[in-house]
């Protein structure tokens, strides 16, 4: 399977200190992966660093093309959506407000009407509250917007971050099923970034664990979850 996004020695600063030590990973297209880590550990970090969020150095080659040192806007308008850790959503704006900020970039409106009503089919309490304020939304359903919105730029890729963050159990499963249906049928490929270990390795194909900047084990997620000694050790169950 061919690769979609491709990181080599990779690094990333917060003003002078250098917080990832030149990591290396991939994504094919298509596929699932997952940033596993203690907090602190430069999982969110690296997504920001994808996102042109913070400063970084390296090699990063998303569909054959280098992203590295562009702007935040120009790797969103290569298909790239971020859903940043606690949701981001604009608490002030209607959901529909919020999914037409989505697509904001695109010019197509038949296609992005058509595109909110699919991410409704996914998301159906959305439509429900379509016209609600996102801030009086549960915090599920807020997460739920936060994912329909980075849908809305019909993305080739989405950076998920802790996208189960301060949810109950339920919902958080009802989300990552969502997660997993979306990627088969749409194909879009994921970069997850989760605390709930057993969850994302569950739906990734393969895994990468940081530890203080750097990459200390990676593998197919399976092999990774089937793995004891790594679990105890690393991922708490």
């Amino acid at each position: 399977m061919s690769s979609l996004l491709e990181v080599k020695n990779l690094k990333a600063y917060y003003g002078p200190i250098e917080v990832l030590h030149g990591i290396d990973f991939n994504l094919p297209v298509g596929g699932v992966a997952t940033l596993l880590g203690a907090n602190g550990a430069g999982k969110t970090t690296t997504l920001r660093a994808l996102s042109g969020m913070v400063r970084s150095a390296g090699e990063v080659t998303f569909d054959g093309r280098s992203i590295g040192g562009r702007s935040t806007e120009d790797v969103v308008r290569l298909g790239i959506a971020h859903v940043p850790e606690g949701r981001g959503t604009f608490v002030t704006l209607s959901v529909e407000e919020n999914l037409k900020l989505g697509a904001i970039i695109r010019s197509d409106r038949k296609a992005v009407a058509e595109d909110m009503e699919r991410c409704f089919s996914y998301f159906p309490i959305l439509k429900e509250r379509i016209n609600q304020q996102a801030g009086l939304l549960s915090g599920g359903e807020q997460q739920m917007l936060a994912v329909a919105r980075a849908l809305m730029l019909r993305p080739r890729m989405m950076l998920l971050d802790e996208p189960s963050f301060g949810l109950a159990p339920l919902v958080v499963r009802e989300l990552f099923q969502i997660l997993a249906t979306i990627n088969r049928a749409e194909k879009v490929s994921m970069l997850i970034v989760e605390q709930n270990a057993s969850l994302a390795l569950a739906l990734a194909s393969d895994a990468y664990l940081l530890e203080t900047g750097n990459i200390v084990l990676s593998g197919a997620a399976k092999d990774i979850s089937a793995d004891e000694s790594v679990r105890q050790s690393y991922l708490g169950y």
